[in-house]
């Protein structure tokens, strides 16, 4: 992420705060190869967040992020959420990742949680 955004509009969770409690991680597989990786953080009983969706530029057009993406959706209704959001980039490298959000439901909405207004930011939610 720190490729394509300013270091202070980057939310990407690193690997030390992926093991925190409240947060769920998975990874698409094929093979030996990884294809990519999302995780849910819990924000309250009710919401949740996706975090770290990536798949590598390589590799995508494959289906692992619309996987992981569903997996995620359903693991958060499973949970008893009522909304899911997440925080993307502005930049064009993010558009293919808004439109697979929009694909399934997701809106536009302001900052939630911790986040504030940031030019390099797009937030979204999507009602479970």
């Amino acid at each position: 992420m720190y490729e394509l955004s300013p270091p202070e509009s980057v939310h990407a969770l690193d690997l030390e705060k992926l093991r925190k409690p409240g947060i769920t991680f998975w990874t698409a597989w094929k093979d030996t190869q990884l294809l990519g990786c999302g995780a849910l953080k819990e924000l309250d009983s009710k919401h949740g967040e996706i975090k770290s969706m990536r798949t590598p530029k390589a590799l995508r057009r494959q289906g692992a992020g619309r996987a992981i993406l569903a997996h995620i959706i359903e693991a958060a209704r499973s949970r008893g959420y009522e909304r899911l959001s997440l925080e993307t980039g502005t930049m064009q490298a993010f558009q293919p990742a808004q439109r697979l959000y929009q694909s399934v439901g997701f809106t536009y909405c302001g900052p939630f949680g911790e986040y504030a207004e940031d030019p390099n930011s797009v937030f979204m939610t999507l009602r479970l």
